[in-house]
C-alpha cells in the first residue's frame, strides 16, 4: 500500500475505476505511469456536487500484453462511459489522458459537455525526445518489473522542483508504485502516444469548453509549447499552476481545483 492508503498495481484484466457522487459527470483520464488515484485530490473536491469518476486505461491492466495506439484508448473510453451509462461529461485527462481527450472530443463531441487538459499538448514530441522515450523505454522491453534504477530518474520528469524537494513521501510513493509494473507495460504505454498525430490544426474544430492547466515547472511539456499548441481551441481557457510540474493536479491540487471549480461551474 502507498502512504495515502491506495494499492500499489496489481495484475488484472478488468478496468478498475472509482465512482462517486451523483449528478452531472466529470471522468478523469491519467497519464503514464500514473493510475486513477492520482485523480484522488479531485474526487474529494467534488464528488460532493458532481458524479466523479476516474478509471485506469490500458496500461495498468493486462490488456497491455496488445499493441495498441491512442485511437484504441479512444474506443475505450467510449466502452467505458457506456458500461457506466454516461451519457456525456467533462472529460478530464492528465498529459496521455490528455492526448486522448483531444482525439476524443474530435471524433465524438456528443459525449462530451467540456474537456480538461491537464499538463498535455496537442502537437506532437519533437523527434530528439521521441527518440529519448524510445530508447528508454526499450530498456524494459520483457522485464518482469521496472527497476528502481530506472524508475527514480523519471521523477524529475512526473514531478516538479518544488514537488521533489517538498513532497518527497508523494514522489516516493510513486516510484515504490512503478517498480511494481510490468517492463512491457510501460514500454507499450509510451509507443501507444509516441507517434502521435499534429492536431494544432484540428483543435478549431472542438466545440465545447475547454480548460487547460499546466504546471510551471512542467519539465516534459514546457508550458508556453502546450500553450501555443492549443491556440485555435475556441473556447479555451488557460491556467498556469505555480510550483508544479508534470502531475500538476496531485502536485498543487488547490489551485488546480480552483480553476476545475470555475469551469465546471461555468459548463453546468
Amino acid at each position: 500500500m502507498s502512504r495515502d492508503g491506495a494499492p500499489l498495481y496489481t495484475h488484472r484484466a478488468e478496468t478498475v475505476s472509482t465512482d462517486r457522487g451523483t449528478g452531472d459527470a466529470v471522468v478523469f483520464a491519467h497519464g503514464t505511469l500514473m493510475d486513477r488515484t492520482m485523480f484522488a485530490p479531485q474526487l474529494d473536491a467534488f464528488a460532493g456536487d458532481y458524479r466523479t469518476v476516474a478509471f485506469d486505461l490500458r496500461a495498468r491492466t493486462d490488456r497491455y500484453a496488445d499493441d495498441y495506439d491512442l485511437d484504441d484508448l479512444v474506443a475505450d473510453t467510449e466502452r467505458f462511459l457506456d458500461a457506466k451509462d454516461i451519457g456525456s461529461c467533462v472529460l478530464a485527462g492528465m498529459s496521455m489522458g490528455g492526448f486522448m481527450g483531444l482525439k476524443f472530443a474530435l471524433e465524438h463531441p456528443d459525449r462530451l459537455d467540456g474537456l480538461v487538459l491537464i499538463d498535455s499538448m496537442a502537437k506532437p514530441h519533437p523527434p530528439e525526445d521521441r527518440e529519448r522515450h524510445r530508447q528508454t523505454v526499450d530498456a524494459l522491453e520483457g522485464l518482469s518489473t521496472v527497476p528502481a534504477e530506472a524508475a527514480r530518474p523519471v521523477t524529475h520528469e512526473l514531478f516538479g522542483e518544488t514537488t521533489r524537494e517538498e513532497r518527497t513521501g508523494l514522489v516516493d510513493d510513486w516510484v515504490a508504485r512503478w517498480t511494481t509494473y510490468p517492463g512491457d507495460a510501460v514500454t507499450g504505454e509510451v509507443y501507444s502516444w509516441l507517434g502521435r498525430d499534429d492536431l494544432r490544426e484540428r483543435v478549431s474544430d472542438i466545440d465545447v469548453p475547454v480548460l487547460a492547466v499546466h504546471g510551471e515547472e512542467d519539465a516534459t511539456l514546457d508550458i508556453e509549447d502546450a500553450r501555443e499548441s492549443y491556440r485555435g481551441i475556441p473556447d479555451l481557457t488557460f491556467e498556469p499552476i505555480p510550483e508544479a510540474g508534470h502531475s500538476s493536479n496531485c502536485e498543487h491540487p488547490d489551485a488546480v481545483n480552483a480553476a476545475l471549480g470555475d469551469f465546471l461551474d461555468r459548463v453546468y
